[in-house]
């Protein structure tokens, strides 16, 4: 299916995307989600030109990076020094500002191939290249600046690989929350995030990308459609989704979903449950 008016990605058909997402769906449930899985699912998902020879070779690629890694090279700081010199200087994995500005920057499989991408999506490959190794690695979401961990609280060594895998000493944390949000670093900030958030937190930037280009859509509604497969998603999705819908010109289905939205919360805020069922009914309005 092309799209002769936009540019690439184009989404994949009808029924390989109901396989995607059920597969999705399925791995975010699952006891322990796999990470890289529902990264690269997101991939395919937004880029029908990444097929099942393309995620494997993904997951190859992450494995094949992880045997470059010394064998237990020692604590925490000897191992962020060792993921550092392999994927932030021998294979040259960072970003810049421009990478804010592209779709691929979100997507794993294009990040892999192009050794660049926003911060939660290096810190993606950081810690499953690191975690194959056997090191004791997890992301941490600092306010604006996706960074990882290694070792316990009590011996935390941080390392931002938008920055190459640059290691944090002392007030780096700080000043970098400080920078994105004019708040002081909390200790809670610091704690693992786990892998259902990262996720999250991945499709709300691609959401946030399609969302300064109104004719991508497209794009943010696959998105928020996937979100809402994530257990103990936020109901504001379901908004979300049905003004996506409306500003597509599916009336009747964005109206449906305003009118689910506005149900469930009615308990909670009757006067933005009022607002909501408006708009639903301007949606069907729409439609004579």
């Amino acid at each position: 299916m092309s799209h002769p008016h936009l540019p690439p990605p184009y989404p994949p058909p009808p029924e390989r995307s109901a396989e995607l997402r059920q597969r999705f769906a399925e791995e975010a449930r699952a006891e322990r989600p796999d990470l890289s899985a529902l990264c690269l699912l997101i991939g395919a998902e937004t880029d029908g030109a990444l097929d099942e020879a393309g995620i494997d070779a993904a997951q190859a690629e992450l494995d094949r990076l992880a045997g470059e890694l010394p064998y237990r090279p020692g604590g925490p700081r000897a191992w962020a020094e060792a993921v550092r010199r392999l994927l932030g200087t021998r294979y040259e994995f960072h970003g810049t500002p421009g990478d804010y500005q592209r779709l691929e920057s979100s997507l794993l499989h294009e990040v892999l191939l192009r050794r660049r991408g926003l911060p939660i999506l290096l810190s993606v490959v950081w810690l499953e290249v690191a975690r194959r190794a056997g090191a004791p690695v997890y992301g941490v979401a600092l306010p604006g600046h996706f960074v990882v961990g290694f070792g316990t609280a009590a011996e935390q060594v941080l390392a931002d690989p938008f920055d190459g895998g640059r290691v944090l000493t002392g007030t780096d944390a700080e000043l970098l929350v400080v920078g994105a949000t004019g708040a002081p670093l909390h200790s809670s900030m610091l704690e693992p995030a786990p892998p259902l958030e990262v996720v999250q937190r991945i499709l709300n930037n691609i959401r946030a990308w399609a969302a300064a280009r109104p004719e991508r859509s497209d794009v943010a509604l696959r998105a928020v459609e996937l979100a809402l497969l994530i257990p103990s998603h936020p109901a504001r999705l379901r908004y979300e989704r049905g003004q996506l819908l409306v500003q597509r010109g599916q009336f009747v289905a964005g109206a449906e979903e305003l009118e689910h939205y506005a149900d469930l919360i009615e308990v909670v805020d009757e006067s933005a449950a009022r607002k909501v069922r408006q708009e639903a009914g301007t949606a069907r309005a729409k439609l004579n």
